[in-house]
């Protein structure tokens, strides 16, 4: 089997490392840190499909910088889930989670500063690669927890199944390799 996969996302072509989750399956690897042209075109692209909405909530870590792009290009506004409690996060509201690409299960948390920027509002969920699903659930949750009212769930890739998702706006997807 080849090393990489080759593919377009967002009209940049990208060679993504293959690795495997176990013995009968092997992925294909999307990181979005420190790839800028992708993550302005995505976003871009994106926005045009995703509905109207007053803030942008992700995970902690890597979609972080999309969130961000959205936020810039769009609403001007983003939360981020975090995988850890910190000392500033008072009150906060948390969910476990687990998956494909974590060995263990997470926890994800939204402090009282996050909880505010949610309540009463629309939620984009956002997120780098949607595959099983789970951390779009967790972070569902953690909107409802919090009083906001979730409009949409995006991603630049659907891994496997995800793509044949009708809740979900994704630009390209990703084959899952079974062995």
């Amino acid at each position: 089997m080849s090393t990489t996969y080759k593919m377009t996302i967002a009209g940049c072509e990208r060679e993504l490392e293959m690795f495997a989750v176990n013995e009968h399956l092997d992925i294909a690897a999307f990181i979005l840190f420190n790839d800028v042209e992708i993550t302005e075109k995505a976003a871009t692209e994106l926005l045009k499909a995703c509905p109207e909405h007053d803030v942008v909530l992700t995970a902690e870590a890597k979609s972080i910088p999309l969130a961000y792009e959205f936020a810039r290009q769009g609403c001007g506004q983003y939360v981020v889930a975090r995988k850890g409690l910190k000392v500033y996060m008072r009150n906060p509201v948390s969910v476990t989670v687990k998956s494909i690409t974590t060995a263990s299960q997470q926890t994800l948390h939204l402090g009282q500063t996050e909880v505010k920027a949610i309540r009463g509002k629309r939620v984009l969920i956002l997120d780098d690669v949607i595959s099983t699903g789970e951390s779009l659930k967790a972070m569902e949750q953690l909107v409802e927890a919090s009083g906001g009212i979730v409009v949409g769930k995006a991603a630049i890739l659907a891994e496997g199944d995800a793509a044949d998702r009708e809740d979900i706006v994704f630009l390209e997807k990703l084959p899952l390799f079974f062995k």
